[in-house]
């Protein structure tokens, strides 16, 4: 199989990227191993929250030229405010609605109901200023009989502890009670698929209209809307006061739907999407990649003029840790890490960890480097690139998608 250009991974950097070259009539594939990090999403994208020593980040764009020179973002050159852009049109040009500037991060509510500072957020969810949005409220806390994977009290705690008033409650419905006769039926997907149907809906609205009077708020796990945003618009429109959808623990019903939209628009275009697949090894002829073969197509090679690796970071195999080092296994790319592996991790399971600034070493280009060399026509895009701690300084999407268009626009140009 021959392709201009063949993505290894099928998350964010990965479409991102190739929603970018399709657009400008380079012909990709991008083979998927399976979930990506959206369907673990908390609804919300960071580009920079912190700097490596530790100092807050209020305005992205203004810090940008204070990162380390090792820093993924550091690879853009001047483009860092262009690129900022380009991704947030991106995604409204997908249909996925978010809210959010670069040039000041807003607050966001966690599944824990604590405030985290964040870029963009999907249109699901509701933005904050500061805590002060909450104090003085009086906030009714919902949800599903059953659901374990939202736990009311400790999102009530934490909105009291910004001085609002809450109180709890649960809806039950008949067609809720059905998911519940299994405890591993009662997901966030599974409920979302219920409240697709609009009798259940209005049902559900019908319930929350009785429980709602005399408070400002209604606070309610986010299980609406996994195939359109149609019935959280529904939501939101049909009560009285307003609706904050709370991220649960994944999966996350809001970055599924995210992910199936990218997915839709990258093959809308022509674009490839082979699920399920995952490349094992590559064929090189000096410092160019030939072809990749993968599980599921054996002896049969991917043949393509360039080569993205978007694997991800541990959680995805994209690095895997060894005893003594840490590798990258489809390529054997050059990986920088720290030797010694107690060096690796701090025992404070809060604190900075130094492994998570691991990853494959690249050029200026984010072309790969093996033995040294830079590949000519392999490159690296999101959280497998080296040189950043995603965790702490709060830029995992950012380094995602700002780097898949880097690529891609460097690529287009030849």
């Amino acid at each position: 199989m021959k392709f201009d250009t063949l993505i290894i991974g099928g998350g964010l950097a990965g479409l991102t990227c190739g929603i970018r070259l399709q657009k400008n009539g380079v012909k990709c594939a991008i083979v998927s191993t399976g979930q990506s990090a959206l369907h673990f999403s908390s609804g919300s994208f960071d580009l920079l929250n912190e700097l490596a020593d530790g100092t807050k980040v209020d305005n992205p764009v203004a810090a940008a030229d204070k990162i380390s020179a090792n820093h993924p973002y550091a690879k853009l050159g001047n483009n860092f405010a262009y690129y900022v852009r380009e991704a947030k049109q991106q995604f409204l040009d997908c249909g996925i609605e978010v809210n959010g500037d670069a040039e000041h991060n807003h607050l966001r509510i966690t599944p824990m109901g604590t405030l985290k500072p964040t870029w963009l957020t999907f249109s699901d969810f509701t933005p904050l200023s500061s805590a002060n949005d909450i104090a003085g409220k009086k906030i009714l806390v919902v949800n599903m009989a059953g659901f374990l994977d939202f736990n009311t009290k400790f999102v009530a705690d934490s909105f009291e502890k910004y001085g609002a008033e809450c109180r709890i409650s649960s809806i039950n419905l008949p067609e809720l009670e059905r998911l519940r006769i299994s405890p591993t039926e009662m997901r966030s997907t599974n409920i979302a698929r219920v409240l697709e149907n609009e009798k259940t809906l209005e049902a559900l609205i019908l319930e929350l209209t009785g429980k709602i009077s005399g408070f400002d708020i209604v606070a309610l796990p986010a299980v609406f809307g996994l195939s359109s945003a149609a019935s959280v618009k529904k939501l939101k429109e049909s009560l009285d006061i307003p609706v904050w959808l709370i991220p649960t623990m994944p999966p996350s019903v809001p970055g599924i739907r995210a992910q199936q939209q990218l997915r839709r628009s990258f093959e809308e275009l022509g674009g490839v999407y082979m699920l399920g697949d995952t490349v094992v090894k590559a064929d090189f002829s000096g410092n160019k990649v030939q072809a990749v073969y993968s599980v599921n197509h054996g002896d049969i090679s991917f043949v393509a003029e360039n080569f993205i690796l978007a694997s991800g970071s541990y959680f995805s195999n994209g690095l895997v840790a060894q005893p003594d080092s840490v590798i990258e296994p489809v390529f054997g790319s050059d990986v920088d890490f720290t030797p010694g592996r107690d060096s690796w991790y701090d025992k404070a399971f809060f604190n900075k960890q130094n492994y998570m600034t691991f990853g494959v070493a690249t050029d200026d280009k984010l072309r790969i480097k093996i033995k040294g060399d830079a590949q000519r026509n392999l490159f690296a895009i999101g959280s497998v690139l080296s040189g950043s701690n995603t965790i702490h300084e709060g830029c995992g999407a950012g380094i995602s998608m700002l780097t898949a268009l880097y690529v891609a626009d460097n690529l287009i140009k030849g």
